[in-house]
């Protein structure tokens, strides 16, 4: 049996910019907290750490100085999908050589890719280094989606361990675990379907929620694996308003604004993210107080 990356909750870390770049300063701070808080692993560079504007320099040094920072304290998965093959395999290469725990592997965006391109661009990649590799799946952000199929094929690929289903429906995710049995660990890729996909077997979460209440998230996967479904289902209702409103503008927007009003970081994005709306702001900050974040 492959070995399991983590159970209970990733966090899908922002990568804290200014104008002049990366601010490592703060992102330091962000991975002590995270640490300090109960995290049971840490993304870097991936959707919410807004990976895809990072300069390729930029991408390689978050990815090392997170690996120092966390210095095994946690595992970090580093984001290295791309719809450029031969980009992911180089930055795959990378991430093992600077001492990464694993890889997030996204599907190819906008050129997108059939069933039979997802397998061999997977394979590929994961035949580049010993690196564990997680599929992420998120086909309202890519237009390519994993078909369950797909992944029963890569399965026993001894480097692929484990998936991030983010698309939402239930019905595939449980087709998927019934294809692939114990040979993918699986973890959610959406906050609000934490214990739906707990419950067909899930290992946890990567998530975005986390960023603001890394220990809670956590303990949403934790209590469910030891038995106490009850309190996961209702600590996963708890928080659902906080979750819609972290995804009613496109993620990391609202975040990096919920992150900025933590005293974490600035609420600055790379273009074509803009800062939240002032009336979606004043929604979320209000969420924020009323759960006692801030």
């Amino acid at each position: 049996m492959k070995k399991t990356i983590f159970e209970g909750a990733a966090t899908a870390l922002i990568t804290p910019l200014t104008e002049q770049g990366v601010d490592y300063n703060a992102l330091g701070r962000l991975i002590d907290w995270q640490i300090d808080c109960g995290i049971d692993a840490l993304v870097i560079c991936g959707t919410t750490g807004e990976g895809s504007t990072l300069t390729d320099e930029e991408h390689r040094a978050a990815i090392e100085y997170a690996v120092k920072r966390a210095n095994k304290r946690v595992p970090i998965i580093a984001g290295t999908g791309s719809n450029d093959t031969a980009y992911a395999v180089d930055l795959t290469k990378f991430a093992y050589d600077v001492g990464a725990d694993a890889s997030l592997v996204v599907t190819p965006y906008y050129n997108k890719a059939t069933q039979k391109g997802l397998i061999k661009m997977f394979e590929t990649i994961a035949d580049a280094a010993p690196l564990p590799m997680i599929l992420y799946n998120v086909p309202s952000r890519t237009g390519c989606a994993i078909a369950p199929s797909t992944y029963a094929a890569l399965a026993d690929h001894p480097n692929i361990v484990a998936i991030k289903e983010a698309n939402g429906d239930i019905s595939k995710i449980a087709e998927t675990v019934k294809l692939v049995g114990d040979k993918l660990d699986i973890y959610s890729g959406n906050d609000d379907q934490i214990v739906p996909v707990l419950s067909l077997g899930g290992k946890g979460v990567i998530s975005v929620l986390s960023n603001l209440i890394p220990a809670e998230t956590s303990e949403i996967c934790k209590s469910f694996l030891r038995g106490d479904v009850i309190k996961s289902r209702k600590m996963q209702l708890e928080y659902l308003d906080l979750i819609n409103t972290l995804f009613c503008e496109v993620n990391p927007i609202p975040v990096k604004a919920a992150m900025a009003a933590m005293g974490f970081c600035e609420n600055y994005l790379r273009l074509p993210l803009t800062p939240m709306e002032e009336a979606n702001e004043a929604k979320l900050i209000s969420l924020m107080k009323g759960h006692g974040i801030i």
